[in-house]
């Protein structure tokens, strides 16, 4: 039995270390791949560049197999960081989707071989009037012919343990890309408001969002002045076509100056008799929390987190109230108490 269990326990040991020396060697052999396509970074790609930079059209990337499937990720990467740009199959350009090519536009072309449909679809982009950028492996090769400028991945054996599929190339050609796209984002000068507008949904686009684009406006956000009783004040709250937990109060200029919340209505009521008759500013919380409107969402959900308040006003110039965030406005977004950043 003891024989029998420690053979196990030896068998065991073997495949597992048999299997990390694999994933090892497939990640140092693409981590040499990138590294290889770093050493060959140059004018070529300084011209890739300043390509894309002066494209007036979009930018279409195209590829075959693995090739095209990383070209997928490159275009998303570029038109999620201010390039437009589409994707196109060069066999169904072939067959009819050529025609959503405009002469304006830059091809990004990938293929380790620079063989394949590319050496068919090349020529006729060209014919168009694109500038055509090539990722390959081989510069020499017959779509290399038709490109304006060619970028080297390099030639970095595949990861495959058979040396045949797609690993150490691809992971090259991934990585290429996104300097294009990030290095052409930079040179634009895309800000975080711009990179935003790019990313409305999720949580990336939630911790972008501004205090002035969730904000509750108009007659959504209640408020009264100063002579005002803690009755009308009520009223303004419970008028509001988005119920409110809160009203605002503002001086003659419009500047916030306090605040009354339901909360702060309940707790009165329990204490005080013919209380709506007083005046507002005997109750109201005097210099509330505040965010600006150019206030990310998020600092306005930590203001809120850290002071126990369901309800922020947000001001504008001279303190002006511009509008009012309510926690329930924050949970329809998909912000979380919890969330952090």
């Amino acid at each position: 039995m003891a024989d029998d269990t420690g053979k196990k326990a030896g068998s065991a040991e073997g495949p597992n270390e048999a299997i990390l020396a694999r994933g090892r060697a497939v990640l140092a052999a693409e981590a040499q791949a990138i590294q290889e396509a770093h050493s060959h970074l140059g004018d070529a790609f300084v011209a890739a560049v300043r390509t894309l930079l002066a494209c007036r059209g979009r930018v279409c990337v195209t590829g075959i197999g693995k090739a095209g499937l990383i070209g997928a990720k490159i275009q998303a990467t570029l038109a999620s960081t201010g390039t437009p740009a589409y994707g196109l199959h060069p066999v169904e350009a072939l067959h009819g989707d050529l025609g959503m090519v405009h002469r304006d536009d830059v091809v990004i072309a990938l293929s380790k071989s620079g063989g394949s449909e590319l050496v068919q679809l090349l020529p006729r982009l060209r014919r168009l009037g694109c500038r055509i950028l090539l990722l390959t492996a081989e510069p020499d090769s017959p779509a290399a012919e038709h490109a304006d400028d060619v970028l080297f991945i390099g030639d970095t054996a595949e990861a495959c343990p058979l040396g045949l599929a797609p690993s150490s190339s691809t992971a090259s050609m991934l990585a290429l890309g996104d300097a294009l796209a990030l290095t052409v984002m930079e040179q634009k000068a895309v800000a975080r408001e711009q990179y935003a507008a790019y990313h409305p949904g999720g949580a990336l686009g939630r911790s972008l969002l501004r205090a002035h684009e969730i904000m509750r406006k108009g007659a959504d956000c209640p408020r009264v002045g100063t002579d005002a009783t803690l009755g009308e004040c009520y009223e303004a709250i419970l008028k509001a076509p988005r119920r409110a937990g809160a009203g605002a109060v503002v001086d003659d200029d419009g500047r916030l100056v306090g605040i009354v919340t339901q909360g702060d209505f309940f707790r009165l009521f329990q204490d005080h008799e013919r209380l709506l008759d007083q005046p507002v500013q005997e109750h109201m919380s005097r210099d509330p929390k505040r965010v600006s409107t150019q206030a990310s969402v998020m600092e306005a959900l930590n203001v809120m987190r850290r002071h126990s308040i369901d309800e922020i006003p947000v001001v504008g110039d001279d303190d002006r109230l511009a509008g009012l965030i309510d926690i329930q406005d924050l949970v329809a977004q998909g912000f979380s108490v919890f969330d952090t950043r």
